[in-house]
């Protein structure tokens, strides 16, 4: 049988206290690793979270991308229906200064219509050959006919020319008409697009809040991660501490029974051996004798 190493009481006791600490070290490194398998679990569902968290953040992104995009087609719309609104702004004030001009070229005798006249010296005739008058009544009843009955030969005579005239005035008032109507079709076109620029910046807006929301909830599971991922590394290096302390003891308790092997060898070579297997366990007892009681007896 292999020789085996004699130790000391002394190194005895070490050798158990070794070994009790060996077996602390393995029973506490078990435990780490069991808390760092946990954490590890821990650290992957977070990750799983936050994927799913960046996955549902892309539907609002995208939607508020669409809703970006929206607001500025609308904007360029309203800068043309703006512009638009001005141009129709402009053909109303023009329109206006042109009515005016028509109504400046028609004058005050163009104004009075025949028929008119024609009913008021009907109403005259009437007058002076139905009623008693009086000398002076029927003189100014008589100089009222002659006056209307001249207005109403130059009217007659201007009447194709005032007939022009009021043509240029209807249609003049028709373009202002025309013109006021699309000015209020305009802004009411604005005032809409207007109203759908900023639904859909509300919109942005609560996209944006729920985009926020989310952006929120990554830091945090961010933060739980990086938390997690700490304590997996505090752990990791307890655990690289307490194999680097199991290693020394190991590394120790072999020098100790190395070091006594060294020891019974050179004993048993002092004192020579009749066979190889005789010499070791002969020297074994004799070393563990001499370890215990400080002093060797040999036996023969």
């Amino acid at each position: 049988m292999p020789p085996r190493a004699l130790l000391s009481d002394e190194e005895e006791r070490e050798e158990r206290d070794d070994r009790d600490k060996v077996r602390q070290i393995d029973t506490k490194l078990r435990a780490l690793f069991d808390r760092r398998e946990d954490l590890l679990a821990e650290v992957r569902r977070v990750s799983s979270e936050q994927k799913s968290i960046y996955d549902r953040r892309q539907a609002p992104q995208v939607e508020v991308e669409k809703l970006y995009e929206e607001h500025n087609r609308l904007g360029r719309k309203i800068a043309e229906l703006r512009n638009a609104r001005e141009a129709a702004r402009k053909k109303v004030e023009d329109a206006v200064v042109h009515v005016r001009e028509v109504r400046l070229t028609i004058s005050p005798v163009e104004r009075v219509r025949p028929e008119a006249i024609r009913r008021e010296i009907a109403e005259l005739e009437l007058r002076q050959q139905t009623r008693a008058l009086t000398l002076d009544e029927e003189n100014k009843l008589i100089a009222v006919l002659r006056q209307r009955t001249h207005e109403l030969k130059e009217v007659e005579a201007k009447s194709a020319t005032a007939q022009a005239h009021l043509k240029n005035l209807k249609e003049a008032e028709a373009a202002l008409l025309a013109a006021r109507e699309e000015f209020e079709r305009s802004g009411k076109e604005l005032a809409a697009a207007k109203t759908e620029r900023d639904s859909k910046m509300a919109a942005v807006r609560e996209k944006l809040e729920v985009a926020g929301g989310l952006i929120a909830s990554l830091r945090e599971k961010g933060r739980a991660r990086a938390e997690l991922l700490a304590q997996v590394d505090a752990l990791t290096r307890e655990m690289n501490d307490l194999d680097h302390e199991a290693r020394k003891i190991v590394a120790k308790s072999r020098t100790r029974r190395e070091q006594a092997r060294r020891v019974l060898r050179e004993y048993s070579r002092s004192r020579g051996s009749p066979s190889e297997e005789l010499l070791a366990t002969t020297a074994e007892a004799q070393l563990e004798e001499l370890l215990k009681r400080g002093k060797i007896t040999l036996g023969g």
